[in-house]
């Protein structure tokens, strides 16, 4: 495929706005129709456009959107994103974190805490958790590919305190556990006293890269708090999802 035809294809698609024919790419960018046709028809094999409805009008790739999302430096995405987690810090009164996948590991990037001077929070810190026992690490891990999945699974663990799970039956139920709930939790498996609860950010059908939650001390984060705490960041992810894809999707 000639790279200067598909970036040319790719940018008029983009630009469209809604799905668009060959005939239409065609007139768009002057390239023959039958090569407009063929450098489509390769790039839905790649992932890097979709046919939605099978007639021949192009969008797009779900395979691109993960790309282009991927790539976005955190600044871009705690920009969009932290007006919100600051109004969730202050609405639990707790610290609210965001984490990225990244480099087959999970990254805390960005961290809203209350503004109230008086509150008592657990601040999780920024860097990188492990993939089987985090709450934001999970939240992501449950709703990866298959294949990625196993290979966690099947990777050895470290042992942080008594309640981490390093089995892979235990593990298996667990995200299968999160797929269904739709949240992750973290009850004292990185850290002694401390519980955290997180939900992934689904962006439309993308793989999913990033995760919100929350933390604090396991005596307040019991098994209550953490479902109410759970099913309200499922709400707040789904306004996550909507800022990401006007901004940056």
């Amino acid at each position: 495929m000639n790279l200067d035809r598909i970036i040319i294809i790719l940018e008029n698609i983009s630009n469209s706005g809604r799905p668009i024919s060959t005939t239409e790419i065609h007139k768009l960018t002057g390239i023959p129709k039958p090569t407009c046709y063929r450098t489509a028809e390769q790039l839905i094999f790649h992932g890097l456009l979709d046919d939605p409805n099978d007639n021949g009008k192009y969008l797009i790739g779900e395979r691109l959107r993960t790309i282009v999302m991927a790539g976005t430096p955190d600044k871009d995405i705690c920009l969009a994103i932290s007006p919100l987690l600051q109004e969730t810090a202050k609405k639990f009164d707790e610290a609210v974190f965001l984490s990225r996948f990244r480099n087959s590991g999970v990254e805390i990037i960005h961290v809203e805490t209350p503004k109230n001077m008086t509150s008592s929070f657990v601040h999780p810190g920024l860097g990188f958790r492990p993939l089987h026992a985090c709450s934001c690490s999970k939240a992501i891990l449950a709703f990866s590919e298959d294949s990625f999945k196993q290979k966690i699974l099947n990777s050895p663990k470290k042992q942080y305190t008594a309640n981490t799970k390093i089995l892979k039956t235990e593990l298996e139920q667990e995200l299968k556990k999160i797929k269904e709930k739709g949240y992750a939790e973290c009850v004292e498996e990185i850290q002694n006293g401390i519980a955290s609860v997180a939900v992934p950010i689904r962006i439309k059908k993308n793989e999913t890269i990033f995760s919100i939650g929350t933390i604090g001390p396991v005596n307040i984060f019991d098994d209550q708090k953490r479902d109410n705490l759970g099913n309200q960041l499922l709400k707040i992810s789904h306004q996550c999802s909507h800022i990401l894809e006007l901004n940056i999707a």
